[in-house]
């Protein structure tokens, strides 16, 4: 009696491997899964910034943080991820410097204590990033509108920025 126990046990889960096997996640599924882990991540803030992809169970990771353990925890918490088979992580870790950290709080007062993008601000997590290094600002991220990305780029020439480069997308 034990034995056939078995054996339909046996049998059983073996009809249910191909079903598991082919019920992979698609490359759109893990690369939202994997934002939204970026997104839940609570360090993440406006001064970091990553971009996610996806291929055939390969998930890159491309931006910048401000901390070497950012890098680190995004990749793991990304790894974890089924589906995920590999992880290749391009997070870049700004120096640590703070001349840049006063110029990104500069900036982010500038832009954010603007009348204009309040609504920015009250985001939990505001859509617009501000990336300093070597005292060269890029702002990336999304806004509104073409006004609202002329208008952040006029905002972030703040003293002490040597150059502004503005990689704002619209969001429609």
């Amino acid at each position: 009696m034990r034995f056939i126990v078995r054996i339909l046990t046996v049998s059983v889960a073996l009809s249910f491997a191909p079903v598991c096997a082919s019920a992979q996640v698609s490359d759109k599924q893990l690369a939202e899964r994997a934002a939204a882990k970026v997104r839940d991540y609570t360090p993440f803030s406006i001064f970091d910034d990553v971009s996610i992809s996806a291929d055939a169970g390969t998930v890159t990771l491309v931006g910048y943080v401000t901390m070497p353990y950012k890098r680190d925890e995004l990749g793991a918490r990304v790894g974890k991820l089924d589906g995920v088979r590999r992880l290749v992580n391009d997070l870049r870790v700004l120096p640590i410097s703070q001349t840049d950290s006063d110029l990104r709080v500069r900036v982010a007062q500038a832009i954010y204590n603007n009348s204009a993008f309040w609504a920015y601000a009250a985001m939990p997590r505001p859509s617009i990033h501000i990336i300093v290094e070597g005292g060269r600002v890029m702002l990336t991220g999304s806004v509104n509108s073409e006004v609202d990305r002329s208008l952040a780029y006029a905002l972030a020439q703040v003293p002490g920025a040597f150059e502004v480069k503005n990689n704002l997308r619209i969001d429609r």
